[in-house]
C-alpha cells in the first residue's frame, strides 16, 4: 500500500530540505511501537513523496526513483538519566552553545533566528557540565492534536537536534543525521511545560550517537531517542 505526502517549507533543517527528526516521524507513524529510521539523502521540501508500506511492516519514503527514507520496528530501549527539574532545564537554555555559534540557525526545532510561534526553539545547555544538557518546552498547539497532546512527528522532532547537542556538547561538529530510534512511552500533552534533556552515547571516529528525552514537569519520562550522527569530510 502507498500514500503520497509532503514535508510543508516550515518543517525545514538546512535551508532546502526537511528537518530530520520530522522526516522520520512522518514515516514512524506508520510504524507500530519504538521505530528506527534512516535518512538516505536530505528529505526535499514542499514536494510529493511517495509513502510504501511494506509487507515485512518497514516502510520507504520515495521521491521519483530515489529513496529518501525507510523505516522499521525496534526494540530500542534506554537507561535515561534522571530528568533535571524544570528549574535546572530553564537555567542550563541560558548556558547552551547555540548562542554562540550555530551552523542551522533558521532549523525548525533548534534554530536560534525561529520564532516561539513558529519553531521549536530548543536550545539545551549544559545542567552542571556538558555529560548532561536541558532546556525547557512548551508546545503551541497548532503541534497538537485533536485530543491536546502532541503529534507523533513533533516529538521526533524534538528529539532530534538534542540529540545532536547531546552527542557533541559544546563542540561545534557538521554533521548529518544518519539515523534515528524513537520509542514513545505514553501521550505528550501539550497543555504544560516540558522538558527536554540529552546526554552522549559515544563516538566512533566520524560516528557519533546521543541520546534524548522528553519529561514531565513530575520527573517522568514520555519518550526517548537514540540518534546516529555522520560527520562530514572536511
Amino acid at each position: 500500500m502507498s500514500a503520497q505526502l509532503s514535508i510543508p517549507a516550515r518543517f525545514n533543517g538546512p535551508p532546502n530540505s526537511g528537518n530530520g527528526g520530522y522526516s522520520c516521524g512522518i514515516l514512524a507513524a506508520h510504524i507500530s511501537g519504538a521505530a528506527k529510521v534512516r535518512l538516505h539523502v536530505p528529505p526535499p521540501l514542499d514536494t510529493d513523496l511517495e509513502l510504501k508500506n511494506n509487507e515485512d511492516g518497514s516502510v520507504a519514503m520515495h521521491h521519483g526513483d530515489t529513496l529518501v527514507g525507510s523505516g522499521m520496528a525496534t526494540d530500542l530501549t534506554l537507561d535515561c538519566p534522571t530528568p533535571p527539574t524544570l528549574e535546572e532545564a530553564r537555567d542550563a537554555r541560558s548556558r547552551s552553545a547555540l548562542y554562540i555559534e550555530h551552523q542551522l540557525a533558521d532549523c525548525f526545532v533548534c534554530g536560534t533566528n525561529r520564532d516561539p510561534a513558529d519553531g521549536l526553539c530548543l536550545h539545551p545547555g549544559p545542567v552542571a557540565d556538558w555529560s548532561l544538557l536541558a532546556c525547557e518546552w512548551q508546545p503551541t498547539s497548532d503541534l497538537l492534536d485533536a485530543k491536546g497532546n502532541v503529534r507523533e512527528e513533533i516529538i521526533w522532532s524534538a528529539l532530534d537536534c538534542p540529540g545532536y547537542n547531546g552527542c557533541y556538547g559544546n563542540e561545534t561538529v557538521i554533521s548529518l543525521l544518519g539515523e534515528l530510534s524513537c520509542r514513545i512511552l505514553s501521550d505528550v500533552p501539550g497543555d504544560e511545560t516540558l522538558i527536554v534533556y540529552c546526554w552522549p552515547l559515544g563516538r566512533d571516529g566520524r560516528k557519533g550517537w546521543g541520546g534524548a528525552a522528553l519529561a514531565n514537569q513530575q520527573g517522568e519520562v514520555l519518550a526517548y531517542s537514540q540518534s546516529l550522527w555522520i560527520e562530514l569530510k572536511k
